[in-house]
């Protein structure tokens, strides 16, 4: 749980970055790989991280411009990265805004149980990290580079002037 607005920006600031880098690198053409047809596409999770934002924290008070509706899903990767980075932007404004320290304390209803804001906050982070992993995995199946997030990817190893991990 947060308890400074200040830990809650500055750790906003490193997950959007690494959110926005995966984004950054989507196609059109990539947007429809899937696992399965029962499963969502690469384009409908990275839509689903761009509205969740506004969507998880819809119960608080804070308000901004952001896509509620994460379906249907945009054709348009471009889209979707610049809709994140908007979204991601108008979200800091708001708590940079509307928030305090002693706002993380209150309580909002999120899924049926009283929570604090300040753990609905690590709860919309560590929701965009699950999706983050989903995409990392699509987007390898898409043929598409991957950047690092916690660590370098297997394509950065040589920019650190070592080997990748042996397979």
């Amino acid at each position: 749980m947060f308890q400074t607005l200040d830990h809650l920006l500055k750790s906003w600031e490193y997950e959007a970055g690494a959110t926005q880098r995966l984004l950054n690198h989507l196609t059109d053409e990539s947007l429809t790989q899937e696992i399965s047809p029962q499963n969502w596409t690469l384009g409908r999770t990275a839509w689903h991280t761009v509205a969740a934002i506004r969507i998880i924290t819809s119960n608080t008070n804070l308000t901004f411009e952001a896509p509620a509706e994460d379906w249907p899903a945009p054709a348009s990767a471009q889209f979707i990265a610049d809709s994140y980075h908007q979204a991601s932007d108008a979200f800091v404004q708001a708590l940079k805004t509307q928030w305090s320290d002693s706002t993380l304390e209150e309580c909002i209803d999120f899924l049926g149980q009283s929570m604090p804001n300040g753990a609905l906050m690590m709860f919309l982070i560590l929701h965009q990290s699950h999706h983050r992993g989903q995409m990392t995995v699509l987007m390898r199946q898409a043929g598409l580079p991957v950047p690092g997030i916690y660590g370098p990817s297997k394509e950065e190893w040589a920019n650190f002037g070592m080997e990748a991990p042996k397979m």
